[in-house]
């Protein structure tokens, strides 16, 4: 059993190569959303981040194997999300 902390590197990573910051924007991407605003609100209050920064740190995450391997349903769904979005384009 790994106690809080064990595996982090010098940058906040885990032995799995995310950081807390990396797993956050992956938990607030599995949670749905009751209403227009309230996730954008969870952006900027639990993350300390725009939502314009928060997108841009998604979009690099999704092309992270770390990321899709923590979260594989996820990432997933948003890289063909992603995928569809630039085919309309």
């Amino acid at each position: 059993m790994r106690t809080e902390g064990e595996g982090q590197d010098a940058a906040g990573g885990t032995a799995e190569g995310l950081s807390a910051r990396d797993r956050a924007i992956l938990a607030v991407e599995r949670a749905s959303w009751p209403r227009a605003g309230a996730k954008e609100r969870v952006i900027r209050e639990r993350l300390g981040l725009s939502p314009t920064r928060y997108y841009q740190l998604l979009n690099a995450l999704l092309d992270d194997p770390a990321a899709l391997a923590h979260d594989p349903v996820t990432v997933n769904r948003l890289r063909a999300r992603r995928a569809r979005q630039r085919a309309d384009r």
